[in-house]
Parts: structure tokens; sequence; C-alpha cells
């Protein structure tokens, strides 16, 4: 996957090329809109920011464009408790999970994994192969830590 740097506009056309995804001005708006975001955010949320952009654009678009995206590796879709799900662009382009925070949606990069172990035991017990994973840790950050007990200021 192409290493996503320099001017985004650019990096943003090339990565869809990649994947073999037409570069469109709303698949370019949702990768821009999701850049600027230091946190999560709901496919409703793109879609208001995009019809300021865009005088016609429905939300199943921006589902559709959001799942795309989502399925080459592009963005994250998190998984919230609340079953609803969100999407954040993440720079970080090497092997990594997210602890999420389900209070402010914060994402935090976590550059650890113990699928190795679990592989090994899926391979001994199961016989099977894994080819993929999926790791989401969902908590509180610190700063949400500290308001929930009280030990924070706002």
């Amino acid at each position: 996957m192409h290493i996503l740097k320099g001017d985004m506009g650019d990096s943003f056309a090339l990565t869809l090329k990649e994947l073999s995804l037409k570069v469109t001005p709303k698949r370019l708006a949702i990768l821009n809109i999701l850049d600027e975001e230091p946190v999560y955010v709901s496919p409703e949320e793109i879609w208001e920011k995009m019809k300021e952009r865009f005088a016609r654009i429905g939300l199943p678009t921006v589902y559709r464009n959001l799942e795309e995206l989502s399925m080459g590796g592009v963005i994250t879709k998190v998984i919230h408790p609340n079953r609803q799900l969100y999407y954040y662009f993440c720079r970080n382009r090497r092997h990594h999970h997210h602890f999420i925070c389900v209070s402010c949606r914060k994402v935090e990069d976590l550059d650890m994994c113990g699928i190795k172990g679990m592989e090994k035991s899926i391979e001994k017990t199961v016989r099977g192969k894994v080819l993929s994973h999926l790791v989401q840790i969902n908590g509180l950050c610190n700063r949400c830590t500290e308001i929930k007990t009280g030990k924070g200021t706002i």
C-alpha cells in the first residue's frame, strides 16, 4: 500500500488509483474530511460536512464510499460498543492496532500485536490457519478516566 505523506490530495489520488477506485471529487472530499478529524466520526457527520461542499450528495453515497475505502485499507472502521460504525483516517501504515476512547473518540496507535501466540494456539487446537485479524481495544483514555473519577479538570 502507498505510504500517505506529502500533499494529501495527490497522495489520496494515487492511493485510490492503486486500489483501482475511480478518483472522484467526493472520494477525495471524504478522505480530506477524515484527515482533518483528530477523532473517529460517523457517516452522518461526514455526510453533514459533505453537504457543505456538494449540492447533491446522498447518505448512501457516503456509506458506499466509506465501505470501499475501508475495504481497501485506506481508512479504519471503528465499531463502537453502541453498535454504531465510525470511521477514522490513520496515517500510520505499519501493522498496528488501535485503542479507542469511547468517551471523547480519541484514537491511539498500539504498535504491539500478540497474534503470533494466538496463531500457534489456533493451529494447534482447531487446526486452522489465520489469514487476517482485527484488534480494537475500547476503553477510556487517561483524560476521560480522570474526569470520570473526578481527578481531572475539564
